[in-house]
């Protein structure tokens, strides 16, 4: 018997604002009973809370994690440590899609050629609208949270999700996506 295909992992990021998180939400509910396709869990150094997707790590546990090699991945992005379990490695060599939510600023420094990216946006004035209806940020900090966008690395070969109707239509063009793309890997 031959050993499975190998499986990939998909990189999904976007602007804060580009409702990233329950486009994310949507596809992995709406793939719940698709094996081949697996939503990783983030440890991330910032406070959960009840909806969050990711598991909280103090400072010093994210870096007694890190030091130990239990990360497959780690970035840094406004101002928290982000990483992705090692044990999602063995997904993939099975044959799986691991889905990431990560940072657009992480990107440049992921594997060449072993990740696909995935980016989900918005227009402008969405971002702008959303970010100020989340009520985390006054105006001057989602005006330069905007302005920021400008300043981060284009994604070549990104496939573009544009989250400008619902999260339903956004969420079904990222599970088509992945649908489309993962059964080429098993």
């Amino acid at each position: 018997m031959s050993a499975p295909a190998p499986g990939r992992w998909v990189f999904v990021c976007g602007p804060s604002g580009a409702g990233k998180d329950s486009v994310i939400g949507w596809a992995r509910t709406a793939l719940a009973g698709e094996r081949g396709i697996v939503f990783a869990r983030r440890a991330v150094t910032r406070a959960a809370h009840p909806a969050s997707d990711h598991e909280e790590l103090s400072p010093a546990a994210f870096a007694q994690w890190l030091r130990a090699g239990r990360f497959a991945w780690h970035w840094r992005a406004h101002g928290f440590d982000y990483a992705v379990d090692a044990y999602y490695r063995e997904d993939v060599a099975r044959g799986r899609t691991v889905v990431v939510n990560g940072s657009r600023e992480h990107v440049l420094g992921l594997p060449a050629g072993s990740v696909e990216v995935v980016l989900v946006t918005a227009p402008p004035e969405q971002l702008a609208q959303r970010l100020q209806a989340r009520g985390r940020e006054g105006g001057d900090a989602v005006r330069q949270r905007i302005a920021r966008n400008g300043d981060l690395p284009d994604m070549p070969g990104a496939h573009v999700i544009v989250n400008a109707s619902t999260v339903a239509e956004a969420g079904a063009q990222l599970r088509d996506h992945l649908l489309a793309t993962s059964h080429r890997s098993g």
